[in-house]
């Protein structure tokens, strides 16, 4: 087949082919050993030369929301999430709830754009943790202190601005033991900025990016002896992906400490929200002049006292808002000759202290009082007003917790709060757990909970559904953690699995011919979820969570499966990150059980060439994915936004 000359060049050529493979495998197993040892040694140069992220799952992880005193994360058997500082900042995001929509597993939240949420028709920011969440069955928190619009109960996620938060916990299960109303299925506290060093210290940002979405930051912080200071400044604007669908937003927050002496301290709080947006509505059926406005603010302030063997404070808040709305019309239609209005407040106090009197034992009473209501109202071009709605529901309860640990492995933890409401009478909340801590790296969790929902001021009083014997909704779950931690601390991992069932659930269904709000859903959700965090080298880091969701009934914005990745390298003045976010099972729709399956490929970089100063530019949805959160509401393909920060 072959000449004698060519059977030779061929022999020739395969013994070349087999020294140069010889050589090659042993240059990869050199350069392999190389690498490996001054991995080893680079690691141990550039520990202290470079800081990265803090582990998001840190075993012995103070928190405070689980207890309402600071605790070990791994001695309170509800099961915490917290995203520190650095996440936040990490993000071009200004609002916090799409960081915790991607970063803590198990929690989900409806976007409608590029940026902002918005109010009233067409608005998004529904959030679910565990499936559970649609009507405000997640509290919002701002150091402790609950935060939803009076007449219409759901909390407004453009208040929620990640400049202003040091670190947000987050409880994935109720929490009403301590929050009472609303912390059905979870609790978001967000632990507000102040300053904490000496002198003054600030900071500014601006973004500018697709869809002429411009985002500006500026903060500082001011501290002197026993005095601190903080005053931050939001202002987001974007044309929107869609025609008639921009939005705009001025936030505002201000800080003010004073150190009394070495166990007392006073705090106020001041935080401002001026928006606008419009709805486009949905593809199928457009809206014109669909547009709402609105201010939102919160004052509060606390009184707190910190001693060896106890800790508690008096804390006090007025949230309020006014709201105008133009509902607009689709086509075909005609302009309105009316504007809808309304002025609603949510108030109240807390007073609660915890005791260690005896060793390993926190014992924590409290008292919640809360006011919520407001005037609602059709405000006609031509003058003439129409009354909606002009109440208010008074709120009081109180609670205990009894907290013991045994031998410093076993955390017992049982509680009940009695809640009595002015329109449904008295609801009790019992809840119970363990935490047993097998060594420094190993901790098991388990907890029976009750969370509820009072029926707010729209289902009870206004328009024909309206019913004011309504009663609240409750959950009873139960869930089960294992924490554990590999590698000298660089590996670590959480799972959860949890049961939730829920009844009472308030459904519009017809009665005697007539729509009316009555206490009888219910549903069953059980799932599974985990978060691990792997510290690979002081540079770099990778992270991610995966939840799965089971339920009974079909819920908007609550995906059966999810799943996060994230990784971080950070080296000299060069940071690169690159994130993925897999949503399945994600229904848009109930009436016609459209589902939705996407994922979203985002990658980030910053140079800085001096502390102060760094710029980045970050990628959302670089695969152009086309996706949906509701039906006939399409989200933005890629998005691209770059800018500069600079600190002094």
């Amino acid at each position: 087949m072959f000449s004698e000359k060519q059977n030779l060049l061929l022999k020739y050529y395969l013994y070349r082919v087999t020294i140069m493979t010889k050589h090659a495998i042993l240059f990869f197993l050199l350069n392999l050993f190389i690498a490996g040892f001054s991995i080893d040694i680079y690691s141990q140069a550039v520990q202290d030369n470079f800081s990265f992220e803090k582990d998001t799952i840190l075993l012995n992880e103070i928190v405070v929301s689980g207890t309402k005193t600071q605790t070990n994360r791994n001695q309170t058997p509800v099961t915490i999430s917290v995203v520190e500082r650095e996440e936040l900042e990490e993000s071009s995001e200004s609002a916090i709830l799409p960081i915790l929509s991607e970063r803590i597993p198990g929690l989900f939240v409806t976007e409608r754009g590029v940026t902002g949420f918005g109010i009233s028709t067409g608005s998004a920011g529904t959030v679910n943790i565990h499936g559970v969440g649609g009507g405000n069955k997640v509290l919002m928190l701002f150091d402790g202190q609950p935060q939803w619009a009076g007449v219409f109960g759901h909390h407004i996620p453009d208040t929620y601005v990640s400049s202003d938060a040091e670190r947000v916990e987050v409880i994935r299960g109720p929490a009403s033991l301590l929050y009472g109303s609303n912390a059905m299925g979870g609790v978001i506290n967000i632990i507000t900025r102040k300053a904490t060093e000496n002198g003054i210290h600030g900071r500014g940002r601006f973004l500018y990016g697709s869809y002429n979405t411009q985002k500006y930051m500026a903060n500082v912080g001011a501290k002197k002896d026993k005095f601190n200071a903080y005053l931050s400044l939001n202002h987001d604007r974007t044309d929107g992906q869609r025609e008639n669908s921009d939005f705009k937003i001025t936030n505002g927050y201000l800080k003010l400490g004073y150190d009394i002496s070495e166990n007392w301290d006073v705090a106020g709080n001041v935080i401002l929200a001026d928006f606008s947006s419009t709805n486009p509505g949905s593809l199928t059926h457009p809206m014109f002049d669909n547009w709402a406005e609105a201010l939102r603010g919160t004052y509060s302030f606390s009184v707190n006292n910190n001693y060896n063997k106890m800790n508690g404070a008096i804390q006090g808040f007025y949230n309020f808002g006014n709201h105008k709305v133009n509902d607009g019309y689709t086509t075909g239609g005609n302009p309105l000759s009316y504007l809808f209005k309304s002025d609603d407040y949510n108030t109240g106090f807390s007073i609660y202290e915890s005791f260690r009197l005896i060793p390993e034992n926190l014992f924590t009473v409290g008292l919640d009082f809360k006011q919520w209501g407001g005037h609602a109202w059709n405000d006609s071009i031509n003058g003439k007003t129409g009354e909606i709605i002009d109440k208010s529901v008074n709120e009081f309860a109180p609670y205990l917790l009894l907290q013991h640990t045994f031998l410093n492995k076993l955390t017992v933890n049982i509680g009940s709060r009695l809640e009595i409401n002015e329109t449904y009478g008295k609801e009790w909340v019992p809840q119970a757990g363990i935490a047993f801590r097998v060594n420094d790296e190993t901790s098991f969790k388990a907890s029976a909970s009750k969370g509820f929902r009072s029926p707010n001021i729209r289902e009870l009083y206004i328009s024909v559904p309206a019913n004011p014997d309504l009663k609240p909704e409750y959950m009873n779950n139960y869930d089960f953690s294992y924490i554990q931690k590999l590698f000298n601390n660089k590996f670590g991992i959480e799972f959860t699995a949890f049961f939730a069932n829920g009844k009472n659930m308030i459904a519009r269904t017809t009665v005697n011919g007539k729509p009316k709000n009555v206490n009888t859903g219910e549903f069953i959700n059980k799932g599974f979820e985990f978060a691990l965090n792997y510290n690979v080298l002081p540079v770099l880091n990778l992270s991610g969570n995966y939840s799965f969701l089971q339920s009974d009934i079909q819920t908007t914005g609550a995906p059966k499966h999810q799943a996060f990745v994230n990784a971080n390298w950070q080296i000299s003045k060069f940071k690169l990150g690159a994130s993925y976010q897999f949503v399945s099972g994600l229904y848009t729709d109930t009436e016609t059980s459209n589902k939705e399956t996407y994922g979203l490929l985002s990658a980030r970089a910053s140079y800085s060439p001096l502390k102060s100063i760094s710029f980045f530019v970050n990628g959302e949805n670089l695969t152009d994915t086309s996706y949906q959160m509701y039906t006939g509401f399409p989200m933005p393909g890629i998005v691209v936004m770059g800018g500069f920060d600079f600190r002094f």
